[in-house]
């Protein structure tokens, strides 16, 4: 039984075929998955592969596999059959240079969706531009969130500290 979901196009594999394949991009493939949560090689490498269809993860395997493996492709699943975005987050220092820093950063990038939209007043988008504007999007959301990260971690760090 295929888990794939058929929306326009689709996600590009099954998520059983993304499991696999983050399983062996991950370093030591399978074997590490594997010894790394205590499983013995056989048995739970022919559930973890496309090549013996027969053999599935419970649930719980899958869990623990997607959370050591973390890798793209299962991510790229989830992100096509919910229409959600995914990203990992590195805390930054918040500090006042960093957050005046940042107000330049989102400024520029203001400034270049404002550009973007006088671009497409014509309706008509290219992959060129749906291309930078992904990025653009995408880069603006990783700095704001790793500051986020940043505020938080130095806040609990500094729980009881009282601003003088």
């Amino acid at each position: 039984m295929s888990t794939a979901t058929v929306f326009d196009q689709g996600p590009q594999r099954t998520l059983e075929e993304a499991v696999d394949l983050d399983c062996r991009e991950y370093r030591g493939g399978h074997t590490a998955v594997c010894a790394i949560l205590g499983e013995a090689y056989g048995p739970f490498q022919k559930r973890l592969s496309t090549a013996y269809p027969d053999h599935h993860l419970r649930t719980g395997d899958l869990a623990r596999v997607v959370e050591l493996v973390r890798g793209q492709a299962v991510r790229e699943w989830f992100e096509q059959v919910y229409g959600v975005a995914s990203y990992a987050v590195e805390p930054v220092e918040a500090s006042r240079d960093a957050m005046l820093s940042m107000g330049r950063y989102l400024t520029k990038h203001a400034d270049y969706v404002s550009a973007v939209a006088e671009a497409a007043e014509d309706g008509i988008w290219t992959d060129a531009e749906v291309a930078a504007l992904d990025e653009h999007t995408w880069a603006v959301i990783r700095k704001m969130l790793g500051m986020l990260a940043g505020a938080r971690e130095a806040a609990k760090k500094g729980k009881g500290v009282q601003h003088g």
